[in-house]
């Protein structure tokens, strides 16, 4: 983007802000207007780089909402990135290789646009750029913790013929990543993607879903592939205020389209856990296989909430890559003077699935409060212990969002 063409959207974005805190107090438009700032600070340690990185960055994101109208309604959203401070870091398109990448560069731009048909509660279509979340976001999701999402240019039909039943299709046909359209990697086109998922809730039990995500990615040819999945999720209660956590989910991927490789590859989660008067303990397994040349990718998911919060895993080694993981939190209760603060820990091993080899470990811890209803302070931080793959990497980050 140009910096004329910056300056103008930068603007457009300006005004629209206060116009929509001036919407928010009309109840009369046929419009709900939204607003969300989320300001981030985030430093990196990473060894074999010569400088450590410091990125304060502002996400501004502003939309309006329309009133249905005949089953029809539509979203408008944009986004700004703004950095503030210092350019002490490699945003991936400015060039800055000696300081570790904090995939957040300045932008402004359009996030999503769609129209949505609605003709019977039981059935929707949308249609053009927005947010797709598919279960935990493992094989398709928005990326939210990075400041610019990751929307998809698509056409989404979604039906619940019984209750408790949901069929989705989705073709897209571009993806808009998170670094921006500036990067030589922020856009792919001329795609050729269909998402099919069907799921039931189990009452009492949980859901279980199965699916088949077909990626045809000319811009990315080694992440082109079709895997055909079964997932399971759920809680159910032992006794008065003690609850059991499952999941597991299977998964076959193949080589399609573009892709010029050969490989037929099992993904595989196995997860267990409890959950007793606010305190949550899990342990699992997150398996993803490579045979030495290639390993199952998930280009399209929210990396970043799996596999560990340092991010040296967003694409996955060609010998596999085998996580176990323990994760415990606390939820402090309602009736607490802290009520509504979130606390969390993980620790993960991580190995090849090709052989026995150790890549290393990962500690992560996380903070969350919110100040407001509509506030919330968050405090992370990660620390990756390298042993046989990539390097020590340690991160921090405090964010402050606030929506309206």
């Amino acid at each position: 983007m140009t910096k004329s063409a910056l300056s103008l959207a930068a603007s457009a974005l300006a005004l629209t802000i206060p116009a929509i805190a001036q919407a928010q107090t009309s109840d009369s438009l046929p419009v709900d207007p939204y607003l969300d700032i989320r300001y981030r600070l985030e430093v990196v340690d990473q060894d074999g780089l010569p400088e450590d990185a410091t990125a304060s960055t502002v996400r501004i994101k502003a939309g309006l909402e329309t009133d249905e109208w005949n089953g029809f309604s539509a979203v408008v959203e944009g986004e700004a990135i703004i950095r503030v401070g210092p350019e002490d870091f490699n945003d991936t398109t400015n060039g800055r290789t000696n300081f570790p990448v904090v995939a957040d560069p300045s932008d402004v731009l359009l996030n999503q646009a769609y129209v949505r048909w609605r003709p019977v509660d039981e059935f929707s279509v949308t249609a053009g750029r927005q947010v797709v979340n598919f279960d935990n976001q493992r094989w398709i999701g928005s990326v939210g913790w990075r400041q610019n999402d990751q929307t998809l240019d698509a056409v989404r039909a979604t039906a619940t013929p019984v209750d408790g039943a949901s069929i989705d299709y989705l073709h897209a046909w571009r993806v808009n990543r998170i670094f921006g359209s500036d990067s030589p990697q922020g856009v792919w086109r001329d795609n050729d993607i269909h998402a099919v998922r069907g799921a039931y809730d189990i009452s009492s039990v949980g859901t279980v879903a199965a699916y088949g995500y077909l990626l045809d990615i000319p811009d990315a040819p080694a992440a082109s592939s079709q895997t055909f999945g079964l997932r399971f999720s759920g809680r159910t209660q032992i006794t008065s205020g003690v609850d059991l956590l499952y999941n597991a989910e299977y998964a076959r991927q193949s080589d399609y389209g573009s892709n010029l490789a050969d490989f037929d590859l099992d993904y595989l989660h196995l997860e267990s856990g409890v959950s007793v008067s606010g305190f949550t303990a899990r342990a699992g397994i997150d398996r993803l296989e490579g045979n030495g040349a290639v390993a199952l990718q998930t280009p399209l998911a929210t990396l970043h909430a799996f596999n560990g919060w340092a991010d040296k895993f967003l694409v996955t080694p060609a010998d596999g890559l085998r996580d176990l993981y323990l994760d415990v939190g606390y939820n402090f209760a309602d009736d607490s003077p802290l009520d509504g603060l979130r606390l969390r820990g993980v620790f993960h091993d991580f190995g090849a699935t090709a052989n026995d080899g150790s890549y290393g470990r990962e500690y992560d811890l996380l903070a969350s409060y919110p100040i407001r209803s509509n506030i919330t302070v968050l405090v992370k931080f990660a620390h990756y212990d390298a042993d046989g793959f990539a390097t020590d990497t340690t991160k921090g980050w405090l964010s402050v969002q606030a929506r309206f």
